[in-house]
């Protein structure tokens, strides 16, 4: 018998069939909750932040403005004209709280007034602020948040701070639900050639976004009534209006650029003005027939779209107007082909499809909340009605807390959200966003069509720490989602890869503590899935992992190399049992979608699982798609020390079999966040003990650890190199410059010069212009103020074998 025709002992005692015979009685209740166990403290600076492992993703830039503290006094704009005070709210803007009075004009004239008046000189160090009263501010449609570098404050986030209500009004609500009223239906939400899902994922409380309109939609715009005027909003950033077509890379024509490349090639016509050095570009890699093929994806498995599932934001280094190409900042992570047939595929649909550089025109940069409290009251509704019920109570009313749309360096810290319409928090096209010391507790619609999730979708080098998850459907990354970090959170839902090619994610020290009453058949009405398919029998473990044939439904399969490491996470198997961990090695990485060198769905004896309901034990070690090959000794991937004090030097190995389960390295601290503590906490949180974790095949070990040059003085800005990876005609180098000064640096530059025969083939993270065998390197926006004593990086692939010479920095 093959070992992988029965379950291994991820959790002990359970098998697949018993787990699918097991029924649910609904919870009456909310349950008795305990305290969190999120790690608040954290130390995330650049400075605690382990540097590349080899062999491993570079996660060291995830976070706001690629790995900068959050913003503290010192950047807030001295000019009291960009400082509004509750008193000012109340005195210019009718903004007072407990009146019972609708705040949403007086609210959005502020943000406005900002926009105009504040935004154009502001930076990320000269921020504007509106500090909002404590006490119950009422808002009854969504407020528009497109004003740069702004901050919105409230008085805390418990008893006695700042309190949004939520209420929306007729021109808020969606009017537009599918034909069994079971969700908001986007294709149905029309106005002239706009459809509600120009506006996905939905409305929300805030929403970071333009609200620019492109000119080929003014008149559509004039004309919409006041509930459809947002569908033509923020359409300045929309691929089919701002992107280019893109054309094949000499000696390659089928593709415009291949996985590692950081050069993209633009079609031959076309403006190239809206392509900056220092902006952000969307590069969106079109579907094919052979990319669903990779995915275990036949069109008998469901309808192929002609979309964009790769895609990825970068910052632009450099912009080539003869040559008509642009440089990204970082390696690309996927290939991009010319159009949807030039990778020899058939055509989806009959259409030939073009992948797209899409700058975004308008991005909403450094936008900040900060602690205060929201919650979507709906009066009729009981709150206990929602615990473990995953279905939609009231789909008219699926707003969102917070959303990010087309936004950058951006951030939410000490928030606290009580039964939002649907995700507290959602991203779709956001970049470097800082999601940290946060509670969300609860949503009414937590059902059919994806609603009620902690969302990260097409979210791209964000950071979410040390937040507090309760009553919600899932924590998901998907649609593209990459480079992204999950670290110290306290969640009772899975961790849920959902699905679109979402990529290159590291999920360390979670507490996911799973009840089994969290399955998708715990539901009163409105039940199913994002892709309109029905509940299953299956109850949802600590993670859940799309495969192809099932996720085809709404985009596709998870993506590569999506890791694992350092997680007590256990699961609930039948109703009132103990809780068993789950993967629950804590010096093991695992790399699921991934077979050691590349890309692999995860399969059970060789045949592609069609779906992780009801495989969720099955062993996927030894070549099945999750590689457990690597062990690491550190207490992180992404930092160097939990508690302040530097760990052992870590190091990723490879042994033969698995090593002993340690307890988590970290014990939970209580909150230290800016605001009062987290109100939520964890249901019945257990205590189980460690199990043994699935087996690993033995493997050669990695490459040797990179070498370091020596630091280079430069006044007091210094510089090393750190070689990360070699080969036979090259070499791959970070290059780390260092703030040894005692005021924060502004700008940097290094220079060196490479021997002949060996030439700079690509870089990223900075700007390089190149005379001869002289290479110079400036910062990019994000990256270029360093505090004392911290350090920035970029790096740069050679092609040849020497070494930079007379290395300088200043």
């Amino acid at each position: 018998m093959s070992r992988r025709s029965a379950p291994v002992p991820l959790l002990a005692g359970l098998t697949v069939a018993a787990l699918a015979a097991t029924t649910l009685a609904l919870a009456p209740a909310r349950p008795q909750l305990s305290p969190a166990a999120a790690l608040t403290t954290l130390d995330l600076s650049a400075a605690n932040r382990r540097a590349p492992i080899v062999g491993l993703y570079d996660w060291s830039k995830a976070g706001y403005r690629g790995g900068a503290n959050l913003p503290g006094a010192a950047e807030t704009n001295p000019d009291a004209a960009c400082q509004l005070t509750p008193a000012e709210l109340a005195a210019q803007y009718a903004v007072t709280p407990d009146d019972n009075v609708d705040d949403s004009a007086g609210l959005q004239a502020a943000i406005d007034a900002i926009r105009t008046g504040c935004s154009p000189t502001a930076s990320y160090t000269k921020l504007s602020l509106i500090t909002l009263p404590a006490g119950t501010l009422n808002v009854s449609r969504q407020l528009g948040v497109d004003a740069d570098y702004l901050i919105i404050r409230g008085a805390g986030s418990g008893t006695g701070g700042t309190r949004f209500v939520f209420r929306p009004d007729a021109n808020t609500r969606y009017d537009a639900l599918t034909a069994d009223g079971s969700d908001w239906d986007e294709d149905g939400m029309t106005s002239g050639s706009g459809t509600g899902g120009w506006i996905w994922p939905g409305r929300g409380l805030f929403r970071v976004q333009s609200r620019a309109v492109h000119t080929s939609y003014a008149s559509e715009y004039a004309a919409a009534p006041a509930n459809r005027k947002d569908l033509f909003e923020g359409t300045v950033n929309v691929h089919w209006k701002a992107g280019l077509k893109l054309r094949g890379k000499t000696g390659d024509t089928a593709f415009a650029a291949r996985t590692g490349d950081t050069v993209v090639h633009l079609a031959t016509s076309g403006s190239l003005s809206a392509f900056t050095v220092g902006g952000l570009v969307n590069i969106r890699a079109a579907n094919s027939v052979n990319f669903y093929a990779q995915q275990d994806i036949t069109p008998a498995d469901g309808t192929l779209q002609n979309i964009h599932m790769r895609q990825q934001i970068f910052t632009i280094t450099a912009v080539d107007t003869t040559n008509r190409t642009i440089t990204l900042d970082k390696p690309l992570e996927y290939d991009v082909p010319v159009n949807s047939t030039s990778d020899g595929s058939a055509a989806i649909g009959g259409t030939v499809y073009d992948s797209k550089a899409a700058p975004l025109v308008d991005p909403v940069l450094g936008v900040g909340f900060e602690n205060f409290s929201l919650t979507q009251d709906m009066p009729g509704l009981n709150p206990a009605d929602a615990v473990h019920n995953y279905g939609n109570m009231a789909p008219a009313e699926e707003m969102h807390g917070i959303v990010f749309k087309w936004a950058a360096n951006s951030w939410v810290r000490g928030i606290s959200t009580s039964m939002t319409g649907s995700h507290p928090i959602v991203s779709e096209e956001a970049y470097h966003l800082q999601i940290v010391g946060n509670s969300f507790d609860g949503a009414w619609n937590k059902g059919k069509g994806g609603n009620g999730y902690f969302r990260g979708s097409r979210v791209w080098d964000s950071l979410y720490a040390g937040n507090t998850s309760r009553n919600l459907r899932h924590f998901t990354f998907q649609w593209s989602a990459s480079g992204n970090v999950v670290i110290g959170n306290d969640f009772d839902s899975d961790i849920n890869l959902h699905g679109g090619w979402e990529r290159n994610n590291l999920i360390e020290l979670n507490t996911v503590t799973v009840p089994y009453e969290h399955r998708s058949a715990s539901c009163t009405a409105n039940c199913g899935e994002e892709g309109g398919g029905g509940p299953d029998a299956s109850t949802w473990f600590p993670i859940w992992w799309a495969a192809g044939k099932k996720a085809v439904k709404w985009s596709g399969s998870s993506g590569p190399r999506n890791v694992f490491f350092n997680n007590s996470m256990s699961k609930q198997t039948t109703a009132g049992a103990a809780y068993t961990p789950y993967y629950a090695d804590h010096q093991r990485v695992y790399q699921f979608g991934w077979n050691g060198t590349g890309w692999k769905h995860l399969d059970s004896g060789g045949t592609a699982i069609p779906d992780w309901s009801g495989r969720e034990q099955l062993d996927y070690t030894g070549g099945h798609g999750v590689d457990a090959t690597r062990t690491d000794a550190g207490p992180s991937l992404f930092l160097k020390s939990l508690t302040g004090v530097p760990s052992p030097s870590p190091s990723a190995s490879s042994p033969a079999s698995p090593s002993p389960s340690p307890s988590r390295s970290a014990s939970p601290s209580p909150s230290a966040s800016p605001s009062s503590s987290p109100s939520a906490s964890p249901s019945s949180s257990p205590s189980a003990s460690p199990s043994s974790s699935p087996s690993a095949s033995p493997s050669s070990s990695p490459s040797a650890s990179p070498s370091a040059s020596p630091s280079a003085p430069a006044g007091c800005v210094t510089v090393r190199t750190v070689q990360t990876s070699s080969w036979s005609t090259g070499y791959g180098m970070d290059v780390f410059v260092k703030n040894n000064c005692a005021q924060a640096t502004v700008t940097w530059t290094v220079e060196f010069d490479l021997p002949t025969g060996t030439s700079v083939s690509n870089s990223w993270s900075s700007v390089r212009t190149s005379t001869g065998q002289h290479h110079t390197f400036t910062n990019l926006s994000y990256n270029g103020d360093i505090a004392p004593g911290q350090e920035e990086s970029f790096g740069f692939n050679a092609s040849g074998t020497g070494l930079p010479l007379n290395l300088t920095a200043h």
